[in-house]
């Protein structure tokens, strides 16, 4: 019957879908835009847009020659996203772990996950909160209104961005200047504010910016968003315990002469909410989440010497969560009273130095980037609520230090070949503890152009981990059920090996003047040496207080109370291997795209498949314009296939509509509408412990007030 339900669910949720589509496609036939009108000029196509996430050089996505997607400042309007989860959930490859009662979010990218697998950034700036505990291992907090894009860069092939990109980067830009001045405005201020039903809450954002001149500019921003708890597709309530986000970001620019940026910045969040932390027990935790980047950078293109694209940039990122016990609980016995406290404090100080040099040897065009980069993590835990946290993150440091080069070399219009180079060095200290190590890490990639349009290219790439402070470091006693953590200073690295073909393809005027069809698709095998998991140890006698020794030492232990011994160690070699595609048609008065993925991993050991690897996942939008571009309106329909690779249980799989439209009344004042999960679908996102948001609706209003 389960199963019978679920059909014809997901049977109407595709019938439905597909007479939307069928319904759009009329309606763009009765009101198609002139022959030869492009796409809305604020509005490019996705793969058209300009990345450096990849190379540190700026090229169009579409000309990148490798697995890299972009969220742009248009799709972040459309979307009105509560989370950044909202943002990634139809990029290939990509999955996001998020919890019901933590606003944390963590990345997955072709199956890598945790401890920094993938590189965080926001505005060039490493996130490295890699504490151990019930959710992700390693997350980040980001509220999605500061976020004017994303980069989302799949696997190694941008080991430019030093240790830890071994799964691949995601980028996130925040807002400036440009967000809300044209270039020919000097002075503006925004206030947007947004509602939402089912629990998703309700947020402001307040942004003004100020240019003066060619000399300087300066821009602010304030937030606010509240939710609570919500339902989920069955109308079982889903406790969240409330959350509120208070966050502010200042950006400052100054330009000293022709070429030259000086660029500040500061972002602080705070994240206020309630926990269980567990899915055990009753013990409840009131969390103050402060998260803050700061960035110093400064960039000199000189205008006469090709020689000379100099940046530098140098950053402090921390989070703190300082937690205050509400209920004691099962901790009771552990000596746990009301209102002790524990924190712990990831900092991350680093900077990154290189330049470009554009030049020729004879036929051949280069662009050589060289530079050096390092980042200190300093992890501190403060713990007076039962000696535990110490046990999960302990405190310890890590010095990550580096140096690459890369030469980009063009001949004539059919030959590219990218070359380069990364070394890398680590320090980690703790306790008695310590370990070092380094990898030099090469990359190589040839494109093709057979003929005008198509670009083949083929890469083999390595990436490199070093084992985080927790992974290492962790030594205690878990409280119950109770078990010792044993550290592990003797791991060693991950190196990732990746192989990955694939195809740029992009025409215009296809059908029509002035119409765009862009797509790109890949396959990769990446073989993963020294990969680092938990293991299971011989079983524990407890010398716990409150528990007898003597009730470990049966045949059948209380699995609720013994438990073996847990530690890091090298356990495998992992193979993950897939394919992805993305593909966008614009014809002016419209677009669709479709984006899917399919991926595979497992333990080359024991030939078992890895938790890690989401599902098969396959995304198509229709967007249509009217009314001279100021009005779109459009749906997408994602499919998620079912999987029995999940850590606590299968997942099945599921289709979603969602709906939205957005209008432009003037250059000053639009609104936005999205509505999601419009047939109130119950489903379990891959690697979530809680069923997701029903159907739920999102407005939001922008009005702007700008002059010269």
């Amino acid at each position: 019957m389960v199963r019978s339900n679920y059909m014809r669910s997901r049977s109407l949720a595709t019938v439905a879908a597909l007479a939307l589509l069928a319904g759009s496609v009329t309606l763009a036939r009765a009101q198609q835009a002139p022959a030869g009108q492009a796409a809305a000029a604020d509005e490019p196509v996705v793969l058209d847009t300009v990345t450096v996430t990849a190379t540190k050089t700026s090229e169009k996505l579409i000309d990148t020659l490798g697995g890299v997607s972009q969220i742009t400042q248009a799709e972040i309007d459309r979307a009105q996203p509560a989370s950044v989860s909202d943002l990634l959930k139809t990029v290939p490859g990509v999955a996001t772990q998020v919890s019901s009662n933590d606003p944390m979010q963590s990345i997955n990218i072709r199956g890598m996950q945790d401890f920094g697998r993938v590189n965080v950034l926001v505005d060039g700036a490493r996130q490295d909160y890699q504490i151990t505990g019930h959710n992700a291992q390693g997350s980040f907090y980001l509220e999605p209104e500061f976020i004017n894009n994303i980069d989302i860069v799949r696997g190694p092939i941008s080991n430019l961005y030093g240790s830890g990109a071994i799964g691949g980067v995601a980028s996130f830009t925040t807002r400036g200047i440009d967000s809300i001045l044209t270039p020919d405005q000097n002075w503006g201020v925004e206030q947007k504010v947004g509602v939402s039903s089912n629990g998703l809450g309700a947020f402001t954002s307040t942004s003004a910016g100020m240019r003066f001149g060619t000399v300087a500019d300066i821009y602010g921003q304030f937030i606010y968003r509240g939710a609570g708890d919500y339902r989920d597709g069955n109308n079982d309530r889903v406790t969240y315990t409330g959350k509120n986000n208070f966050g502010g970001l200042l950006k400052f620019n100054y330009h000293p002469g022709d070429g030259q940026t000086v660029s500040l910045s500061a972002m602080s969040q705070k994240f206020d909410f309630d926990n269980n932390n567990t899915s055990r027990g009753n013990s409840r935790w009131r969390n103050d989440v402060v998260t803050s980047t700061f960035t110093a950078g400064y960039k000199f293109e000189s205008p006469d010497n090709p020689l000379i694209n100099f940046n530098a940039k140098v950053y402090y990122s921390e989070t703190e969560n300082e937690k205050t016990i509400i209920v004691p609980g099962t901790y009771a016995s552990l000596g746990v009273q009301a209102g002790d406290k524990l924190s712990d404090k990831v900092g991350t100080f680093g900077f990154d130095v290189y330049n470009t040099s554009r030049f020729s040897t004879g036929a051949f065009d280069h662009a050589l980037t060289y530079g050096v980069d390092a980042a200190f993590d300093r992890v501190e835990t403060r713990d007076g609520a039962g000696g535990f946290v110490t046990a999960f993150t302990p405190s310890g440091t890590r010095r990550l230090l580096g140096a690459y080069v890369q030469d980009e070399v063009r001949y004539g219009d059919w030959l590219r070949v990218v070359g380069g180079l990364r070394y890398d060095h680590y320090q980690l200290e703790g306790g008695k503890y310590e370990s070092d190590g380094s990898h030099l890490s090469p990359k190589i990639t040839i494109g093709v152009t057979p003929i005008k349009g198509i670009e083949l290219y083929g890469t083999y790439a390595e990436g490199y981990r070093s084992p985080s402070i927790s992974e290492t470091l962790m030594d205690g006693i878990h409280p119950i059920p109770s078990f010792p953590i044993k550290p592990n200073p003797n791991l060693r690295p991950e190196v990732g090996h990746t192989f990955e073909i694939g195809v740029n393809t992009k025409y215009d005027n296809v059908f029509r003047d002035g119409d765009t069809f862009r797509a790109k698709l890949n396959g990769f095998v990446n073989n993963v040496d020294d990969y680092i998991d938990i293991v299971a140890g011989a079983p524990y006698v407890p010398g716990f207080p409150g528990i007898p020794a003597f009730v470990c030492n049966v045949p059948n232990p209380n699995p609720q109370i013994c438990f073996p011994t847990q530690q890091y160690q090298n356990i495998a070699k992992a193979r993950l291997m897939g394919v992805e595609l993305e593909a966008a048609y614009d014809w002016g008065g419209g677009f669709v795209s479709v984006a899917g993925s399919h991926t595979n991993g497992k333990n080359r050991v024991t030939d078992q498949p890895l938790n890690s690897v989401a599902p098969n996942k396959v995304s198509g939008t229709l967007g249509l314009r009217f009314l001279d571009d100021r009005l779109t309106i459009g749906s997408r329909v994602t499919l998620v296939g079912a999987t029995s690779r999940k850590v606590d249980e299968p997942s099945g799989g599921y289709g979603l509509v969602d709906v939205f439209a957005s209008y432009r009344y003037s250059d000053n004042v639009s609104a936005s509408l999205a509505v999601d999960n419009i047939f109130d679908r119950r489903y379990k996102a891959f690697l979530n412990s809680d069923y997701s948001t029903g159907l739920a609706a999102k407005f939001a209003l922008t009005v702007k007030l700008a002059g010269k």
